[in-house]
């Protein structure tokens, strides 16, 4: 469905990742929700998807991207490296590894590209926007893991230009290259820059998770970047209880049944701790 909307839309499959939502209703101030109440959904639920976006990891220290600090503008493994999974994090993660031995699936839908929750522990992840610590061939399309920071010689000491800055002019020899065989490509960081488009397996695939999810969790997401941005409304739409968890209220909290306000670290681990009904 959300596929299919979007290309309806006129955005096509590969959707821009800087298109940003216009809500017609204004953000309203709203409480936060019973606990009690959303912990005896979580109990219920079978196939539980969790949506997070950036909040979540500026708990770890990780710039937001649309600030003027923000990571979009470098490519600094080095310092993405060394920001380590926050409380929000690890209580997915946990959560993950019991519900999977109750029978109960969860599914992680990311917009960081830091990989977090992968460190963590988290297992079922997808990353809409890409990794960090991935790279991909601009020739042949092979996307590797890669850790290196730099990643080549010449890129040492570039990672943090300033928007203003000239053109650090490296010659193209040395700019990092594929080492597939017989290839030779010019390697890119496997992320999806402002104004890139998205991969529509991974829409796909995603749309094929929040069909059958019977629970969602927003966390730390503005709710006002797509494609993400309707992936809750659309949940809530067909009557899934929604739950968000963000510092303020955002577009799309009055379309959920549940809001926490709140920093996620401090918010999120008490609502997925284990339910007294739970078997393990």
């Amino acid at each position: 469905m959300i596929v299919r909307q979007l290309m309806c839309r006129g955005l096509t499959s590969h959707l821009c990742a800087a298109v940003r939502l216009n809500w017609s209703a204004p953000k309203m101030a709203r409480p936060s929700s019973n606990l009690t109440e959303f912990c005896e959904d979580f109990a219920k639920a079978k196939h539980v998807a969790i949506i997070t976006g950036a909040g979540v990891s500026a708990e770890s220290g990780v710039p937001t991207f649309r600030g003027q600090g923000g990571y979009w503008r470098k490519w600094q493994a080095q310092v993405m490296r060394s920001k380590m999974p926050n409380p929000a994090h690890l209580a997915i993660a946990k959560c993950e590894s019991r519900l999977s031995k109750q029978g109960r699936s969860v599914v992680i839908i990311t917009q960081n590209i830091d990989e977090l929750h992968h460190r963590a522990g988290s297992k079922h992840v997808y990353e809409i926007h890409g990794s960090l610590f991935k790279t991909r061939c601009m020739s042949c399309g092979e996307v590797k893991a890669n850790h290196k920071s730099p990643i080549c010689p010449a890129l040492e000491g570039k990672g943090e230009p300033d928007p203003s800055a000239k053109d650090a002019r490296i010659p193209v020899q040395h700019l990092p290259r594929c080492d597939g065989s017989g290839c030779n490509g010019l390697l890119r960081p496997h992320v999806v820059w402002f104004g890139e488009t998205l991969d529509s397996d991974i829409l796909t695939a995603v749309e094929q998770e929040l069909e059958k999810c019977d629970l969602c969790l927003v966390v730390g997401t503005s709710s006002v970047v797509y494609p993400a941005a309707m992936f809750a409304p659309q949940v809530a739409g067909r009557g899934v209880p929604v739950a968000e968890f963000n510092m303020e209220c955002t577009p799309a909290t009055m379309r959920f049944k549940y809001h926490f306000e709140g920093p996620c670290g401090v918010t999120l681990p008490p609502a997925l701790e284990r339910h007294e009904s739970e078997a393990i």
